[in-house]
């Protein structure tokens, strides 16, 4: 079976991991975007999308984040799509959610609970361990969404049809972690203690939850399949 056509929209601005991670996680024949400087397919052709971590808010009002949100809501019934951090939060926007900002940064590995079972998140742990890196969160799930997944910062994970967010960064390695957390803001003491935790044992554990890219991919697969066989029967 041929590898599934999807669509990476790329919002991180350049940064220089980003693209190296999704490749790496996404079995997958991969067309990339560079969403935050307005770059969009014209068209719908693609099996699937999955949309990466910004430093941006979906709130702001910028034409890119317009434009992004708006080919989200309108490829949410044409293929199943993966949003991970900025993009489970513009993901949420798009169909209808609210996002907000935290009064804080949520930053480091945590620990995170499962609410029920669901195909992308099959084979994981409760709680599971990911990197998290974010200073917005969703506060109100879109319109018969589900939440799959939450800690004490709020929702981790939901689903609504096809489409699924996760706040955290099950695509980060180690080098990315910390990278991240040098270039942040914030009081030496607090970077130097994310850092520190950074380690071989919590990126041990974090690499598990690497595996709803695979559950990810293989839905898209089957879906894809049943689509072909319907269309040729």
């Amino acid at each position: 079976m041929s590898r599934p056509r999807i669509v990476l929209l790329d919002a991180s601005h350049g940064a220089d991991h980003t693209r190296r991670n999704f490749r790496r996680e996404l079995d997958a024949a991969l067309t990339e975007f560079d969403a935050s400087a307005g770059e969009l397919p014209r068209e719908f052709a693609y099996d699937a999308a999955v949309v990466t971590g910004s430093k941006s808010s979906v709130y702001w009002d910028e034409p890119w984040i317009d434009g992004l949100t708006d080919w989200i809501g309108r490829a949410a019934d044409r293929m199943p799509i993966l949003g991970v951090c900025y993009g489970h939060q513009a993901l949420a926007a798009a169909l209808g959610g609210r996002v907000e900002a935290m009064n804080d940064l949520e930053l480091g590995y945590r620990e995170i609970n499962r609410s029920g079972e669901d195909p992308l998140l099959s084979g994981l742990d409760s709680p599971f361990v990911a990197f998290e890196t974010h200073s917005d969160r969703v506060v109100e799930l879109p319109p018969d969404a589900t939440l799959l997944a939450e800690n004490d910062r709020g929702v981790q994970a939901f689903r609504r049809g096809d489409c699924w967010g996760v706040q955290f960064h099950p695509e980060y390695d180690r080098s990315s972690a910390e990278t991240v957390t040098r270039g942040k803001d914030l009081p030496q003491e607090r970077i130097d203690s994310v850092v520190a935790d950074i380690t071989a044992d919590n990126y041990a554990a974090a690499c598990r939850t690497k595996r709803l890219f695979d559950n990810f991919v293989a839905y898209v697969r089957e879906r894809t399949a049943t689509a072909t066989e319907r269309s040729e029967a």
